[in-house]
């Protein structure tokens, strides 16, 4: 939450810049951990969308695994002290360097998402003499009802393996003498606000436990994904997701084996309230039927909205003067650089400080430097 003597602090920071709330963050943690460990649930903190280093440390610190989609992110998990024994290696294009890498470092898991993936897999850990632990990350068309960009658990979706590709799979996999299958893999999209497609993902996964079994196959781990939502509209009155029943809810529909681990890969959920962006005010652009905000920030530093036309919650907090309507723009030069169109604010004039709230996620680890922009800074609360 934002208070005045935190604002006051911030006044004279260079803008624009990334304000991270440590002791938000740790709360969230804690949360996690309190409602997580009633079932025995393992946690892996999702590095797309927060790679900033000082976020991991605090990730590593309260005891998270890491779930990685890159090799870089594999390589900044290691380096940021997670425990290679959980960090899970995701995603739909893993390149050679990327396995030998993780291979060589004796990761928890690869998560794989198509059979040629397996072949590779297998020939490059053959040749580095060593077994890779693998799970089939099983697209079980389930809609989870969010943005079209960040849905991935249709069968239209290029993520996962489609149910009717397992059996081939499976007799594949007996011929593949350096892969040991030791876990199922789900996530079926991000920004989910409605906990019923995860039941409805605990069914499927019941379904699919039940076809393994019948044909002889164990699975020792059972990974869930991540994808839980958060408030976008009301950051301050929902700072921390409904962890517990969240996890309850898997608990109590997901039908796991005695001799099974359950695995959660959470991003958002867990640094996306942490984060703001803090932006000044160049200019007030009057129009025909809005008046424009400039900032000094736009889609350079924050490209949710441009991307993905999301909404973020934009505060002025250094007027208390009447509302009116504006446009909050950066400067970039495309027309799609807009935080939000006809957003009320105080009467809004140069050098106001602009608070864009929930942008700890796919934030700064999603920033670019195009128009040769200057790297977006960070601060953090223990620190100012």
């Amino acid at each position: 939450m934002l208070n005045k003597e935190i604002i006051s602090k911030l006044n004279n920071v260079q803008t624009p810049f990334y304000f991270y709330d440590v002791i938000l963050l740790q709360k969230t943690l804690s949360k996690i951990n309190e409602e997580s460990n009633k079932y025995g649930f393992h946690i892996h903190y999702a590095l797309k969308a927060n790679a900033n280093p000082k976020i991991l440390q605090i990730n590593k610190n309260a005891g998270l695994g890491a779930d990685c989609v890159s090799g870089n992110e594999v390589k900044a998990a290691i380096e940021n002290g997670f425990d290679n024994q959980k960090i899970v290696f995701a995603g739909v294009g893993k390149s050679d360097a990327e396995i030998i890498y993780a291979l060589q470092n004796n990761i928890f898991c690869f998560n794989c998402e198509s059979i040629q993936e397996i072949e590779v897999i297998n020939e490059l850990a053959q040749k580095n003499n060593c077994t890779a632990p693998i799970a089939l990350r099983i697209n079980p068309n389930v809609n989870a009802n969010t943005h079209h960009y960040i849905t991935t658990g249709l069968e239209e979706n290029k993520f996962g393996i489609n149910i009717w590709e397992l059996d081939a799979i499976t007799e594949k996999l007996k011929t593949f003498s350096n892969i040991k299958l030791i876990g199922l893999h789900f996530h079926i999209g991000s920004q989910i606000s409605d906990l019923q497609p995860f039941k409805s993902l605990c069914l499927k996964v019941n379904e699919l436990q039940k076809w393994f079994e019948q044909r002889k196959i164990y699975i020792e781990h059972i990974n869930v994904g991540g994808g839980l939502g958060i408030n976008y509209h009301e950051p301050d009155k929902e700072a921390i997701p409904d962890f517990e029943a969240y996890f309850k809810l898997f608990h109590d529909f997901l039908e796991i084996r005695p001799h099974q681990q359950v695995h959660f890969e959470l991003g958002r959920a867990i640094v996306a309230q942490c984060g703001t962006l803090f932006s000044k005010v160049l200019y007030i652009k009057k129009g025909i039927k809005t008046n424009f905000a400039i900032l000094d920030a736009g889609m350079t530093e924050l490209i949710r909205p441009a991307l993905y036309q999301a909404f973020h919650k934009i505060e002025n907090v250094s007027s208390d003067k009447p509302l009116q309507p504006y446009d909050v723009v950066g400067p970039i030069c495309e027309s799609s650089d807009c935080f939000g169109k006809a957003v009320l604010l105080p009467q809004t004039q140069r050098g106001d400080l602009i608070a864009i709230r929930s942008a700890g996620a796919y934030g700064e680890v999603m920033a670019s430097a195009y128009n040769l922009r200057d790297r977006v800074n960070t601060v953090y609360s223990d620190e100012i």
